[in-house]
């Protein structure tokens, strides 16, 4: 089983995150942010990770800080589960259209974190998420899992469709390059060691 619990708590947020890599999509997500919700809970989905995520934050001031803890817990659950990386295919891409958005993810799980982020997003909030933060969670979780993750968007006009494109191709980026190749001797890497 690759899995892993994490749990973070500060003077900002309470977080608690059980995740497994090899699972089917089942999810159970609850931050005190719908569209947020909306966002992970597709994430499980379309990566077949079992996902529950908890999180208790100061919603009273805004979303950041539940967003972007959350990032950094996440990325950190990723990083416990992936192990040594043995076996892994290591890079994983997507390109995922969703209606008028055609959104690309690209990473790399290397072990050095590197973040690209072009989206264009027309609208400073849907529903109660301001769209800006999702910038946030996705720097957190990249350096905190150590990947290098680029998302680009190629096309889009309604920001909740480039928004979850882009949580979805990431998933699927995640999946393929988490997935076991049976090709893979150790690590993929000329270095024999990631």
């Amino acid at each position: 089983m690759r899995d892993a619990e994490v749990k973070r708590k500060t003077k900002e947020t309470d977080i608690e995150i059980s995740l497994n890599l090899d699972g089917t999509g089942k999810s159970e997500i609850s931050t005190g942010i719908g569209f947020f919700d909306h966002m992970l809970e597709g994430f499980a989905k379309h990566g077949f990770f079992d996902l529950k995520i908890k999180v208790k934050g100061d919603l009273y001031v805004d979303g950041h800080h539940t967003v972007e803890d959350t990032g950094i817990a996440l990325g950190t659950a990723f990083k416990e589960a992936v192990g040594d990386k043995a076996g892994m295919k290591r890079f994983g891409y997507f390109i995922l259209p969703m209606d008028d958005a055609l959104m690309l993810s690209s990473v790399d799980f290397c072990g050095r974190p590197y973040f690209n982020y072009d989206l264009k997003l027309p609208t400073a909030k849907v529903g109660d998420f301001e769209t800006e933060l999702a910038r946030e969670f996705f720097y957190a979780f990249s350096y905190s899992a150590g990947i290098n993750l680029h998302l680009k968007e190629l096309d889009g006009e309604n920001t909740h469709h480039i928004l979850e494109a882009a949580f979805k191709a990431f998933a699927k980026a995640c999946d393929m390059a988490t997935s076991i190749d049976e090709r893979v001797d150790g690590v993929l890497s000329t270095k024999g060691s990631l």
